[in-house]
Protein backbone atom coordinates (compact mmCIF):
# COMPACT_ATOMS: atom_id res chain seq x y z
CA UNK A 1 0.00 0.00 0.00
CA UNK A 2 1.42 3.35 -1.04
CA UNK A 3 1.13 5.93 1.73
CA UNK A 4 1.54 9.69 1.77
CA UNK A 5 3.89 11.66 3.95
CA UNK A 6 1.39 11.71 6.80
CA UNK A 7 1.12 7.94 6.92
CA UNK A 8 -2.64 8.05 6.41
CA UNK A 9 -4.36 5.41 4.26
CA UNK A 10 -6.96 6.76 1.86
CA UNK A 11 -10.22 4.90 1.19
CA UNK A 12 -11.84 6.01 -2.06
CA UNK A 13 -15.59 5.53 -2.41
CA UNK A 14 -16.81 5.81 -6.02
CA UNK A 15 -20.52 6.08 -6.75
CA UNK A 16 -23.27 7.71 -8.76
CA UNK A 17 -25.56 10.37 -7.22
CA UNK A 18 -28.34 9.27 -4.85
CA UNK A 19 -26.70 5.93 -4.14
CA UNK A 20 -26.57 6.20 -0.32
CA UNK A 21 -23.02 7.50 -0.69
CA UNK A 22 -23.62 10.27 1.87
CA UNK A 23 -25.10 7.81 4.35
CA UNK A 24 -22.04 5.65 3.88
CA UNK A 25 -19.82 8.68 4.45
CA UNK A 26 -21.72 9.38 7.69
CA UNK A 27 -21.20 5.75 8.65
CA UNK A 28 -17.42 5.87 8.18
CA UNK A 29 -17.27 9.21 9.99
CA UNK A 30 -18.39 7.42 13.17
CA UNK A 31 -15.20 5.38 13.28
CA UNK A 32 -12.59 6.50 15.79
CA UNK A 33 -9.79 5.92 13.28
CA UNK A 34 -11.25 7.67 10.21
CA UNK A 35 -11.69 11.21 8.91
CA UNK A 36 -13.88 11.94 5.89
CA UNK A 37 -13.85 14.22 2.85
CA UNK A 38 -17.06 15.03 1.00
CA UNK A 39 -16.45 15.12 -2.77
CA UNK A 40 -13.08 16.89 -2.68
CA UNK A 41 -12.95 16.97 -6.51
CA UNK A 42 -16.32 18.71 -6.93
CA UNK A 43 -14.89 22.22 -7.45
CA UNK A 44 -12.46 20.95 -10.07
CA UNK A 45 -15.36 19.21 -11.81
CA UNK A 46 -17.44 22.40 -12.02
CA UNK A 47 -14.46 24.49 -13.12
CA UNK A 48 -13.54 22.13 -15.94
CA UNK A 49 -17.03 21.27 -17.19
CA UNK A 50 -18.67 24.64 -16.66
CA UNK A 51 -21.88 22.95 -15.52
CA UNK A 52 -24.26 25.23 -13.69
CA UNK A 53 -25.35 24.56 -10.13
CA UNK A 54 -27.25 26.81 -7.68
CA UNK A 55 -24.18 26.91 -5.43
CA UNK A 56 -21.55 27.05 -8.20
CA UNK A 57 -20.03 30.48 -7.48
CA UNK A 58 -19.84 29.94 -3.74
CA UNK A 59 -18.24 26.54 -4.20
CA UNK A 60 -15.61 27.81 -6.64
CA UNK A 61 -14.77 30.73 -4.38
CA UNK A 62 -14.35 28.68 -1.21
CA UNK A 63 -12.93 25.32 -2.33
CA UNK A 64 -9.74 24.43 -4.15
CA UNK A 65 -10.57 23.90 -7.84
CA UNK A 66 -7.16 22.74 -9.08
CA UNK A 67 -7.74 19.00 -9.29
CA UNK A 68 -4.12 17.93 -9.06
CA UNK A 69 -3.53 20.21 -6.09
CA UNK A 70 -6.57 18.61 -4.42
CA UNK A 71 -5.16 15.15 -5.06
CA UNK A 72 -1.69 16.07 -3.79
CA UNK A 73 -2.47 18.31 -0.82
CA UNK A 74 -5.98 17.35 0.32
CA UNK A 75 -6.75 13.77 -0.62
CA UNK A 76 -3.22 12.54 0.08
CA UNK A 77 -2.19 15.33 2.44
CA UNK A 78 -1.20 14.81 6.07
CA UNK A 79 -3.89 13.71 8.51
CA UNK A 80 -4.45 13.01 12.13
CA UNK A 81 -6.07 9.57 11.86
CA UNK A 82 -5.22 6.20 10.38
CA UNK A 83 -7.74 6.35 7.52
CA UNK A 84 -9.20 9.06 5.32
CA UNK A 85 -12.53 8.24 3.64
CA UNK A 86 -13.02 10.18 0.39
CA UNK A 87 -16.47 10.24 -1.13
CA UNK A 88 -16.22 10.65 -4.92
CA UNK A 89 -18.80 10.72 -7.68
CA UNK A 90 -17.70 8.85 -10.79
CA UNK A 91 -18.32 11.80 -13.09
CA UNK A 92 -15.77 13.83 -11.12
CA UNK A 93 -12.90 11.63 -12.38
CA UNK A 94 -11.83 13.86 -15.26
CA UNK A 95 -8.90 13.57 -17.68
CA UNK A 96 -5.72 15.26 -16.54
CA UNK A 97 -5.91 14.28 -12.89
CA UNK A 98 -2.81 12.79 -11.31
CA UNK A 99 -2.35 9.03 -11.74
CA UNK A 100 -1.82 8.84 -7.98
CA UNK A 101 -5.56 9.20 -7.51
CA UNK A 102 -6.14 5.70 -8.85
CA UNK A 103 -2.82 4.11 -8.02
CA UNK A 104 -2.78 4.98 -4.32
CA UNK A 105 -5.19 4.04 -1.57
CA UNK A 106 -7.98 1.50 -1.22
CA UNK A 107 -10.89 1.75 -3.66
CA UNK A 108 -14.43 0.44 -3.69
CA UNK A 109 -17.50 1.10 -5.83
CA UNK A 110 -20.99 1.73 -4.47
CA UNK A 111 -23.83 1.01 -6.90
CA UNK A 112 -27.58 1.40 -6.83
CA UNK A 113 -30.26 0.27 -9.24
CA UNK A 114 -31.13 3.28 -11.45
CA UNK A 115 -34.76 2.26 -11.12
CA UNK A 116 -34.46 3.30 -7.47
CA UNK A 117 -32.68 6.56 -8.31
CA UNK A 118 -34.51 8.04 -11.27
CA UNK A 119 -37.97 8.77 -9.79
CA UNK A 120 -36.45 11.36 -7.40
CA UNK A 121 -33.33 12.37 -9.31
CA UNK A 122 -34.53 15.66 -10.78
CA UNK A 123 -34.92 17.51 -7.48
CA UNK A 124 -31.81 19.56 -8.24
CA UNK A 125 -30.61 18.75 -11.78
CA UNK A 126 -32.31 17.23 -14.82
CA UNK A 127 -31.49 13.52 -15.08
CA UNK A 128 -29.18 12.46 -17.89
CA UNK A 129 -26.94 9.54 -18.74
CA UNK A 130 -23.80 11.48 -17.83
CA UNK A 131 -25.31 12.77 -14.55
CA UNK A 132 -26.16 9.22 -13.49
CA UNK A 133 -22.51 8.28 -13.90
CA UNK A 134 -22.91 4.51 -14.25
CA UNK A 135 -20.76 4.36 -17.37
CA UNK A 136 -18.11 6.21 -15.37
CA UNK A 137 -18.27 3.58 -12.63
CA UNK A 138 -17.69 0.84 -15.20
CA UNK A 139 -14.70 2.81 -16.52
CA UNK A 140 -13.32 3.17 -12.99
CA UNK A 141 -13.74 -0.54 -12.41
CA UNK A 142 -11.82 -1.29 -15.61
CA UNK A 143 -9.03 1.18 -14.77
CA UNK A 144 -8.51 -0.32 -11.34
CA UNK A 145 -8.52 -3.85 -12.73
CA UNK A 146 -5.87 -2.84 -15.28
CA UNK A 147 -3.79 -1.50 -12.39
CA UNK A 148 -4.07 -4.88 -10.67
CA UNK A 149 -6.39 -3.43 -8.00
CA UNK A 150 -9.88 -4.82 -8.72
CA UNK A 151 -12.15 -2.86 -6.38
CA UNK A 152 -14.75 -4.26 -4.03
CA UNK A 153 -18.31 -3.52 -5.18
CA UNK A 154 -21.21 -3.04 -2.79
CA UNK A 155 -24.86 -2.60 -3.74
CA UNK A 156 -26.90 -0.02 -1.83
CA UNK A 157 -29.67 -2.60 -1.57
CA UNK A 158 -27.40 -4.67 0.69
CA UNK A 159 -26.83 -1.68 2.99
CA UNK A 160 -30.58 -1.19 3.28
CA UNK A 161 -31.43 -4.87 3.79
CA UNK A 162 -28.73 -5.77 6.36
CA UNK A 163 -26.40 -2.86 7.18
CA UNK A 164 -24.15 -4.71 9.62
CA UNK A 165 -23.66 -7.69 7.30
CA UNK A 166 -22.92 -5.40 4.34
CA UNK A 167 -20.54 -3.14 6.30
CA UNK A 168 -18.67 -6.08 7.80
CA UNK A 169 -18.18 -7.45 4.31
CA UNK A 170 -17.00 -4.12 2.96
CA UNK A 171 -14.54 -3.67 5.82
CA UNK A 172 -13.24 -7.17 5.19
CA UNK A 173 -12.71 -6.35 1.52
CA UNK A 174 -10.89 -3.14 2.45
CA UNK A 175 -8.72 -4.90 5.03
CA UNK A 176 -9.89 -2.76 7.93
CA UNK A 177 -11.67 -3.80 11.15
CA UNK A 178 -15.42 -3.29 11.40
CA UNK A 179 -16.64 -0.99 14.16
CA UNK A 180 -20.14 -1.14 15.64
CA UNK A 181 -20.25 2.66 15.68
CA UNK A 182 -20.67 2.60 11.87
CA UNK A 183 -24.29 1.50 12.25
CA UNK A 184 -25.65 4.77 13.71
CA UNK A 185 -25.10 8.52 13.62
CA UNK A 186 -26.84 11.59 14.98
CA UNK A 187 -29.39 13.46 12.88
CA UNK A 188 -28.59 16.93 11.58
CA UNK A 189 -25.91 18.73 9.56
CA UNK A 190 -22.32 17.54 9.83
CA UNK A 191 -19.21 19.68 9.96
CA UNK A 192 -17.74 17.80 7.01
CA UNK A 193 -20.83 18.14 4.76
CA UNK A 194 -20.16 19.81 1.43
CA UNK A 195 -21.66 23.29 1.01
CA UNK A 196 -24.09 21.76 -1.52
CA UNK A 197 -25.68 19.76 1.30
CA UNK A 198 -28.80 22.01 1.68
CA UNK A 199 -29.77 21.12 -1.88
CA UNK A 200 -29.07 17.38 -1.72
CA UNK A 201 -28.88 16.11 1.88
CA UNK A 202 -32.27 16.93 3.42
CA UNK A 203 -33.40 13.32 3.91
CA UNK A 204 -30.01 11.92 4.88
CA UNK A 205 -29.56 14.67 7.48
CA UNK A 206 -32.83 13.56 9.04
CA UNK A 207 -31.62 9.97 9.24
CA UNK A 208 -29.73 8.26 12.04
CA UNK A 209 -28.90 4.95 10.34
CA UNK A 210 -29.35 2.95 7.17
CA UNK A 211 -33.06 2.26 6.75
CA UNK A 212 -34.80 -0.44 4.73
CA UNK A 213 -36.01 0.52 1.31
CA UNK A 214 -39.71 1.26 1.04
CA UNK A 215 -41.75 -1.85 0.34
CA UNK A 216 -43.42 -0.32 -2.68
CA UNK A 217 -41.48 1.93 -5.07
CA UNK A 218 -42.45 5.18 -6.72
CA UNK A 219 -43.66 4.98 -10.32
CA UNK A 220 -41.02 5.51 -12.98
CA UNK A 221 -41.83 8.65 -14.98
CA UNK A 222 -42.32 7.50 -18.57
CA UNK A 223 -40.02 10.21 -20.01
CA UNK A 224 -37.17 8.49 -18.11
CA UNK A 225 -37.77 5.04 -19.63
CA UNK A 226 -35.08 5.46 -22.31
CA UNK A 227 -32.57 6.66 -19.72
CA UNK A 228 -33.29 3.63 -17.58
CA UNK A 229 -32.83 1.35 -20.58
CA UNK A 230 -29.45 2.96 -21.30
CA UNK A 231 -28.25 2.75 -17.70
CA UNK A 232 -29.34 -0.70 -16.59
CA UNK A 233 -26.71 -2.65 -18.56
CA UNK A 234 -23.93 -0.74 -16.78
CA UNK A 235 -25.52 -1.33 -13.39
CA UNK A 236 -26.00 -5.03 -14.14
CA UNK A 237 -22.42 -5.40 -15.32
CA UNK A 238 -21.20 -4.16 -11.94
CA UNK A 239 -23.87 -5.99 -9.95
CA UNK A 240 -22.70 -9.30 -11.37
CA UNK A 241 -19.30 -8.59 -9.81
CA UNK A 242 -20.58 -7.99 -6.30
CA UNK A 243 -19.05 -10.55 -3.96
CA UNK A 244 -21.83 -12.88 -2.83
CA UNK A 245 -21.69 -13.45 0.89
CA UNK A 246 -24.00 -16.29 1.85
CA UNK A 247 -24.10 -19.37 4.03
CA UNK A 248 -24.69 -21.29 0.80
CA UNK A 249 -21.66 -21.68 -1.48
CA UNK A 250 -22.19 -20.71 -5.12
CA UNK A 251 -22.94 -23.71 -7.35
CA UNK A 252 -19.99 -25.12 -9.23
CA UNK A 253 -20.23 -25.70 -12.96
CA UNK A 254 -19.70 -29.23 -14.34
CA UNK A 255 -17.11 -27.69 -16.68
CA UNK A 256 -15.58 -24.51 -15.17
CA UNK A 257 -14.49 -23.30 -18.62
CA UNK A 258 -18.16 -22.76 -19.47
CA UNK A 259 -18.32 -19.86 -17.00
CA UNK A 260 -17.02 -17.53 -19.70
CA UNK A 261 -18.77 -18.61 -22.85
CA UNK A 262 -20.51 -16.65 -25.59
CA UNK A 263 -24.00 -17.49 -26.83
CA UNK A 264 -26.02 -16.44 -29.85
CA UNK A 265 -29.39 -14.91 -28.93
CA UNK A 266 -31.61 -13.40 -31.61
CA UNK A 267 -29.09 -11.83 -33.95
CA UNK A 268 -26.08 -11.21 -31.72
CA UNK A 269 -23.33 -12.86 -29.70
CA UNK A 270 -23.49 -12.09 -25.98
CA UNK A 271 -21.63 -13.22 -22.81
CA UNK A 272 -23.17 -15.98 -20.71
CA UNK A 273 -24.63 -13.66 -18.07
CA UNK A 274 -26.24 -11.48 -20.74
CA UNK A 275 -27.74 -14.39 -22.70
CA UNK A 276 -31.46 -13.80 -22.19
CA UNK A 277 -34.68 -13.74 -24.17
CA UNK A 278 -37.58 -11.34 -23.75
CA UNK A 279 -40.30 -12.08 -21.20
CA UNK A 280 -42.62 -11.74 -24.20
CA UNK A 281 -40.89 -14.56 -26.07
CA UNK A 282 -43.06 -17.56 -26.86
CA UNK A 283 -40.63 -19.95 -25.21
CA UNK A 284 -41.30 -18.11 -21.94
CA UNK A 285 -45.01 -17.67 -22.54
CA UNK A 286 -45.74 -21.31 -23.39
CA UNK A 287 -42.66 -23.40 -24.15
CA UNK A 288 -43.43 -22.61 -27.80
CA UNK A 289 -40.13 -23.45 -29.50
CA UNK A 290 -38.25 -26.23 -31.28
CA UNK A 291 -34.73 -27.40 -30.62
CA UNK A 292 -31.88 -29.70 -31.58
CA UNK A 293 -28.78 -31.05 -29.88
CA UNK A 294 -25.56 -31.07 -31.91
CA UNK A 295 -22.12 -32.43 -31.12
CA UNK A 296 -18.75 -31.22 -32.38
CA UNK A 297 -15.91 -33.64 -33.11
CA UNK A 298 -12.47 -32.44 -34.24
CA UNK A 299 -13.61 -29.44 -36.25
CA UNK A 300 -16.80 -30.98 -37.61
CA UNK A 301 -20.46 -30.84 -36.59
CA UNK A 302 -21.82 -34.37 -36.68
CA UNK A 303 -25.09 -34.91 -38.60
CA UNK A 304 -25.68 -31.16 -38.90
CA UNK A 305 -27.86 -31.41 -42.01
CA UNK A 306 -30.06 -34.12 -40.48
CA UNK A 307 -30.59 -32.07 -37.34
CA UNK A 308 -31.44 -28.98 -39.35
CA UNK A 309 -33.93 -31.01 -41.41
CA UNK A 310 -35.75 -31.94 -38.22
CA UNK A 311 -35.53 -28.40 -36.82
CA UNK A 312 -37.22 -26.91 -39.87
CA UNK A 313 -39.74 -29.77 -40.08
CA UNK A 314 -40.70 -29.14 -36.46
CA UNK A 315 -41.02 -25.40 -37.07
CA UNK A 316 -43.23 -26.08 -40.08
CA UNK A 317 -45.40 -28.53 -38.14
CA UNK A 318 -45.95 -25.81 -35.53
CA UNK A 319 -46.72 -23.23 -38.23
CA UNK A 320 -43.85 -20.89 -37.36
CA UNK A 321 -43.57 -17.81 -39.58
CA UNK A 322 -40.66 -15.51 -40.39
CA UNK A 323 -38.26 -18.40 -39.88
CA UNK A 324 -34.51 -17.81 -40.39
CA UNK A 325 -33.05 -19.42 -43.49
CA UNK A 326 -30.96 -22.56 -43.28
CA UNK A 327 -27.85 -20.57 -44.19
CA UNK A 328 -28.58 -18.01 -41.48
CA UNK A 329 -28.89 -20.76 -38.87
CA UNK A 330 -25.63 -22.34 -40.03
CA UNK A 331 -23.83 -19.01 -39.90
CA UNK A 332 -25.03 -18.42 -36.34
CA UNK A 333 -23.78 -21.89 -35.34
CA UNK A 334 -20.40 -21.43 -37.00
CA UNK A 335 -19.84 -17.96 -35.57
CA UNK A 336 -20.77 -19.09 -32.06
CA UNK A 337 -18.31 -21.99 -32.20
CA UNK A 338 -15.54 -19.87 -33.71
CA UNK A 339 -15.93 -17.03 -31.20
CA UNK A 340 -15.74 -19.59 -28.37
CA UNK A 341 -12.88 -21.51 -29.97
CA UNK A 342 -14.93 -24.70 -29.66
CA UNK A 343 -13.83 -27.23 -32.26
CA UNK A 344 -13.96 -30.50 -30.29
CA UNK A 345 -15.69 -32.02 -27.26
CA UNK A 346 -18.46 -29.42 -27.53
CA UNK A 347 -22.24 -29.70 -27.50
CA UNK A 348 -24.69 -27.22 -29.01
CA UNK A 349 -28.23 -26.62 -27.81
CA UNK A 350 -29.88 -25.06 -30.86
CA UNK A 351 -33.27 -23.48 -30.19
CA UNK A 352 -35.70 -21.63 -32.42
CA UNK A 353 -38.65 -20.00 -30.67
CA UNK A 354 -41.77 -18.69 -32.35
CA UNK A 355 -40.41 -15.32 -31.31
CA UNK A 356 -41.40 -12.32 -29.27
CA UNK A 357 -45.04 -11.30 -28.88
CA UNK A 358 -46.43 -7.78 -29.00
CA UNK A 359 -48.45 -8.61 -25.88
CA UNK A 360 -48.65 -11.62 -23.58
CA UNK A 361 -51.05 -14.36 -24.65
CA UNK A 362 -51.27 -17.74 -26.29
CA UNK A 363 -52.17 -16.76 -29.84
CA UNK A 364 -49.42 -16.92 -32.48
CA UNK A 365 -51.15 -13.92 -34.03
CA UNK A 366 -49.26 -11.86 -31.42
CA UNK A 367 -45.90 -13.04 -32.79
CA UNK A 368 -45.00 -10.21 -35.14
CA UNK A 369 -41.23 -9.98 -34.69
CA UNK A 370 -40.11 -13.24 -36.29
CA UNK A 371 -38.45 -16.24 -34.70
CA UNK A 372 -35.76 -16.02 -32.03
CA UNK A 373 -32.67 -18.14 -32.68
CA UNK A 374 -30.53 -19.33 -29.76
CA UNK A 375 -27.19 -21.11 -30.15
CA UNK A 376 -25.79 -22.30 -26.82
CA UNK A 377 -22.43 -24.03 -27.22
CA UNK A 378 -20.73 -25.62 -24.21
CA UNK A 379 -17.69 -27.69 -23.52
CA UNK A 380 -19.33 -31.02 -22.76
CA UNK A 381 -18.18 -34.62 -22.94
CA UNK A 382 -20.80 -37.40 -23.22
CA UNK A 383 -22.97 -37.15 -20.11
CA UNK A 384 -23.23 -40.86 -19.34
CA UNK A 385 -20.66 -43.46 -18.29
CA UNK A 386 -20.27 -45.21 -21.62
CA UNK A 387 -17.49 -47.46 -20.33
CA UNK A 388 -19.09 -49.05 -17.28
CA UNK A 389 -22.74 -48.47 -18.15
CA UNK A 390 -25.79 -46.77 -16.65
CA UNK A 391 -28.90 -47.75 -14.67
CA UNK A 392 -32.54 -47.12 -15.56
CA UNK A 393 -35.87 -47.29 -13.75
CA UNK A 394 -39.34 -47.32 -15.21
CA UNK A 395 -41.35 -44.13 -14.70
CA UNK A 396 -45.04 -44.02 -13.90
CA UNK A 397 -45.29 -41.01 -16.21
CA UNK A 398 -46.38 -42.17 -19.67
CA UNK A 399 -44.99 -40.82 -22.92
CA UNK A 400 -47.21 -38.41 -24.80
CA UNK A 401 -49.52 -40.00 -27.33
CA UNK A 402 -49.66 -38.65 -30.92
CA UNK A 403 -53.34 -38.10 -30.09
CA UNK A 404 -52.17 -35.29 -27.80
CA UNK A 405 -48.78 -34.04 -28.98
CA UNK A 406 -46.80 -35.77 -31.69
CA UNK A 407 -43.31 -36.66 -30.46
CA UNK A 408 -42.00 -36.27 -34.00
CA UNK A 409 -42.21 -32.52 -33.38
CA UNK A 410 -39.02 -31.77 -31.46
CA UNK A 411 -40.56 -29.09 -29.25
CA UNK A 412 -39.48 -27.40 -26.04
CA UNK A 413 -42.56 -28.34 -24.04
CA UNK A 414 -40.69 -31.05 -22.16
CA UNK A 415 -42.67 -31.36 -18.93
CA UNK A 416 -43.69 -34.90 -19.85
CA UNK A 417 -40.01 -35.85 -19.95
CA UNK A 418 -39.08 -33.73 -16.93
CA UNK A 419 -41.62 -35.52 -14.73
CA UNK A 420 -40.13 -38.86 -15.73
CA UNK A 421 -36.60 -37.56 -15.10
CA UNK A 422 -37.66 -36.52 -11.59
CA UNK A 423 -38.73 -40.10 -10.96
CA UNK A 424 -35.34 -41.28 -12.20
CA UNK A 425 -33.51 -38.82 -9.98
CA UNK A 426 -35.53 -39.88 -6.94
CA UNK A 427 -34.62 -43.50 -7.64
CA UNK A 428 -30.90 -42.58 -7.97
CA UNK A 429 -30.95 -43.83 -11.56
CA UNK A 430 -29.30 -42.20 -14.57
CA UNK A 431 -32.56 -41.96 -16.50
CA UNK A 432 -36.12 -43.30 -16.59
CA UNK A 433 -37.84 -45.55 -19.11
CA UNK A 434 -41.17 -44.19 -20.35
CA UNK A 435 -44.00 -46.45 -21.51
CA UNK A 436 -46.66 -45.61 -24.05
CA UNK A 437 -50.38 -45.56 -23.25
CA UNK A 438 -50.62 -49.33 -23.82
CA UNK A 439 -47.73 -50.18 -21.52
CA UNK A 440 -45.07 -50.82 -24.15
CA UNK A 441 -41.62 -49.27 -23.92
CA UNK A 442 -41.31 -46.01 -25.84
CA UNK A 443 -37.95 -44.43 -24.89
CA UNK A 444 -36.25 -42.91 -21.86
CA UNK A 445 -36.90 -39.37 -20.71
CA UNK A 446 -33.93 -38.20 -22.83
CA UNK A 447 -32.88 -40.96 -25.26
CA UNK A 448 -34.01 -43.72 -27.57
CA UNK A 449 -33.47 -47.30 -26.42
CA UNK A 450 -32.33 -50.60 -27.99
CA UNK A 451 -31.97 -54.18 -26.80
CA UNK A 452 -30.14 -57.26 -28.00
CA UNK A 453 -31.65 -60.73 -27.65
CA UNK A 454 -29.92 -63.79 -29.10
CA UNK A 455 -27.92 -61.69 -31.52
CA UNK A 456 -30.88 -59.66 -32.83
CA UNK A 457 -31.14 -55.91 -32.26
CA UNK A 458 -34.59 -54.52 -31.48
CA UNK A 459 -35.91 -51.03 -30.83
CA UNK A 460 -39.43 -49.65 -30.26
CA UNK A 461 -41.42 -48.18 -33.13
CA UNK A 462 -41.14 -44.40 -33.32
CA UNK A 463 -44.87 -43.98 -32.76
CA UNK A 464 -44.59 -42.42 -29.31
CA UNK A 465 -40.87 -41.69 -29.12
CA UNK A 466 -38.81 -39.10 -30.93
CA UNK A 467 -37.24 -40.67 -34.05
CA UNK A 468 -33.77 -39.53 -33.01
CA UNK A 469 -30.96 -38.69 -35.40
CA UNK A 470 -28.58 -40.82 -33.35
CA UNK A 471 -31.19 -43.60 -33.31
CA UNK A 472 -31.29 -43.56 -37.12
CA UNK A 473 -27.48 -43.49 -37.26
CA UNK A 474 -27.20 -46.55 -35.02
CA UNK A 475 -29.85 -48.42 -37.03
CA UNK A 476 -27.72 -47.79 -40.15
CA UNK A 477 -24.63 -49.01 -38.31
CA UNK A 478 -26.45 -52.19 -37.22
CA UNK A 479 -27.18 -52.93 -40.88
CA UNK A 480 -23.63 -52.02 -41.91
CA UNK A 481 -22.28 -54.43 -39.28
CA UNK A 482 -24.50 -57.13 -40.84
CA UNK A 483 -26.63 -57.54 -37.73
CA UNK A 484 -30.37 -58.10 -37.74
CA UNK A 485 -32.49 -55.10 -36.76
CA UNK A 486 -36.22 -55.03 -35.99
CA UNK A 487 -38.55 -52.21 -34.99
CA UNK A 488 -41.65 -53.36 -33.14
CA UNK A 489 -43.61 -53.01 -29.94
CA UNK A 490 -41.45 -54.10 -27.03
CA UNK A 491 -42.67 -54.89 -23.55
CA UNK A 492 -40.85 -53.95 -20.39
CA UNK A 493 -40.10 -57.57 -19.56
CA UNK A 494 -38.23 -57.92 -22.84
CA UNK A 495 -35.84 -55.26 -21.65
CA UNK A 496 -35.58 -56.88 -18.22
CA UNK A 497 -34.52 -60.15 -19.84
CA UNK A 498 -32.43 -58.76 -22.69
CA UNK A 499 -28.83 -59.84 -23.26
CA UNK A 500 -27.78 -56.23 -23.85
CA UNK A 501 -29.44 -52.80 -23.69
CA UNK A 502 -28.21 -49.38 -24.72
CA UNK A 503 -29.58 -45.88 -25.21
CA UNK A 504 -28.79 -43.40 -27.97
CA UNK A 505 -28.72 -39.62 -28.08
CA UNK A 506 -26.54 -36.78 -29.30
CA UNK A 507 -25.43 -35.67 -25.84
CA UNK A 508 -24.71 -39.19 -24.59
CA UNK A 509 -23.85 -41.05 -27.80
CA UNK A 510 -24.30 -44.82 -27.33
CA UNK A 511 -24.64 -45.66 -23.62
CA UNK A 512 -24.71 -49.26 -22.31
CA UNK A 513 -27.38 -50.10 -19.72
CA UNK A 514 -26.35 -52.57 -17.03
CA UNK A 515 -29.37 -52.46 -14.71
CA UNK A 516 -33.11 -51.82 -15.18
CA UNK A 517 -35.54 -51.66 -12.25
CA UNK A 518 -33.01 -53.46 -10.06
CA UNK A 519 -32.52 -56.29 -12.59
CA UNK A 520 -29.05 -56.87 -14.00
CA UNK A 521 -28.96 -56.72 -17.79
CA UNK A 522 -27.13 -59.72 -19.23
CA UNK A 523 -24.06 -60.36 -17.10
CA UNK A 524 -23.93 -56.78 -15.83
CA UNK A 525 -21.15 -55.73 -18.17
CA UNK A 526 -21.01 -53.93 -21.48
CA UNK A 527 -21.94 -56.50 -24.09
CA UNK A 528 -20.07 -57.41 -27.32
CA UNK A 529 -22.71 -55.98 -29.69
CA UNK A 530 -22.77 -52.73 -27.72
CA UNK A 531 -18.99 -52.43 -27.86
CA UNK A 532 -18.96 -53.22 -31.56
CA UNK A 533 -21.46 -50.48 -32.31
CA UNK A 534 -19.74 -48.02 -29.99
CA UNK A 535 -16.55 -48.50 -31.99
CA UNK A 536 -18.39 -48.14 -35.28
CA UNK A 537 -20.08 -44.97 -34.04
CA UNK A 538 -16.74 -43.51 -32.91
CA UNK A 539 -15.21 -44.19 -36.33
CA UNK A 540 -18.17 -42.51 -38.03
CA UNK A 541 -17.84 -39.36 -35.92
CA UNK A 542 -14.17 -39.15 -36.87
CA UNK A 543 -14.73 -39.39 -40.60
CA UNK A 544 -17.97 -37.48 -41.21
CA UNK A 545 -19.62 -34.17 -40.37
CA UNK A 546 -19.85 -30.60 -41.63
CA UNK A 547 -16.55 -28.75 -41.28
CA UNK A 548 -16.41 -25.56 -39.21
CA UNK A 549 -14.95 -22.69 -41.29
CA UNK A 550 -11.50 -21.50 -40.18
CA UNK A 551 -10.79 -24.74 -38.28
CA UNK A 552 -7.29 -26.04 -38.86
CA UNK A 553 -6.03 -29.38 -37.61
CA UNK A 554 -3.14 -29.14 -35.19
Amino acid sequence: MAENNGGIEVIHSWSAPRSLSTSLMYSFAQRDDTEVLDEPLYANFLRVTGLERPYQQELLSKLESDGNKVVREIIFGPGGKKYRFCKHLAKQLLPGLSEDLMKKGKHFILIRNPLEILPSFDKVVPPSFSELGLAGLVSIYSQLCELGKPPAIIDAAELQADPEFALRGLCEDLGIPFQDSMLKWEAGPKSFDGLWAPWWYKSVRESTCFTPNTKYPSPLPQPLYDLLEQSLPFYNMLRHRVKRRSSLPPPSLPVPANEKLLAWVGDEIVPRESARVSVFDSVVQGGDAVWEGLRVYKGKIFKLEEHLDRLFDSAKALAFSNVPTRDEVKEAIFKTLIYNGMFDNAHIRLTMTRGKKVTSGMSPAFNLYGCTLIVLAEWKLPVYDNTRGITLVTAATRRNSPNNLDSKIHHNNLLNNVLAKIEGNNAKADDAIMLDKDGYVSETNATNIFLVKKGRVLTPHADYCLPGVTRATVIDLVVKEQLEIQERRLSLSEFHTADEVWTTGTVGELSPVIRIDGRIVGDGRVGPVTQRLQNAYKELTEESGVSIPTYQKT
